[in-house]
């Protein structure tokens, strides 16, 4: 949050234009987010929004930067089940906050603003899962290479951003299980546990 010399800012405001921020990208998406929009729906003046954030692209990067679109889950005790635990979230529809991250996907490509929002919604929470999922494999004797790990973590990414851009909805109990047992896993897995192909 920037802001300007002068009056502070108050944080009351601050937060519902944020939540308002949200509602239009996870409602109408990104190209109906703008100052008159959310200022009309917030009952604000547009200078106090434009104190702020400079631009929309810095409003929705303070909105969807504040997500944890990735939790690490509780140790399942062993690699596949740490691994199902945090994909299910594959199985159910996108959240307010998942339909609002998914709204920038193509923009971000473009803004650096939107790109560093979803950035810490959603890529740095994945990376450091992955890398606690990997910890606790090595706890357990079963030590995977750093580079399985960033490989693994990529391919999650993958998945990820195709649930926020996918038409088809969420997967099914058997996708997921397909996508975990026939993908995940095979890139963590040492070569001799494989199955052969």
């Amino acid at each position: 949050m920037s802001g300007t010399p002068g009056r502070p800012l108050s944080a009351e405001l601050s937060e519902q234009l944020l939540s308002v921020a949200v509602d239009i990208l996870a409602d109408e998406g990104w190209g109906k987010l703008n100052s008159d929009r959310v200022a009309a729906r917030a009952h604000a003046g547009k200078a106090g929004i434009y104190r702020r954030w400079p631009t929309m692209a810095a409003m929705a990067r303070s909105a969807v930067g504040r997500f944890t679109l990735v939790r690490v889950p509780p140790d399942q005790g062993s690699l596949r089940d740490d691994l199902a635990a945090l994909v299910d979230r594959w199985r159910r529809p996108l959240d307010r906050e998942e339909r609002a991250a998914a709204s920038l996907v193509g923009a971000a490509r473009h803004e650096e603003d939107l790109r560093a929002g979803l950035e810490a919604a959603l890529v740095r929470p994945l990376a450091a899962a992955v890398q606690i999922i990997g910890a606790r494999e090595a706890e357990r004797g079963q030590e995977v290479p750093a580079a399985r790990l960033a490989l693994l973590s990529s391919v999650i990414e993958a998945f990820w951003w195709q649930r926020f851009t996918s038409a088809h909805g969420p997967m099914s109990r058997e996708e997921v299980q397909h996508v975990l047992d026939d993908v995940l896993l095979p890139v963590v897995a040492p070569d001799e546990e494989r199955a052969p192909v």
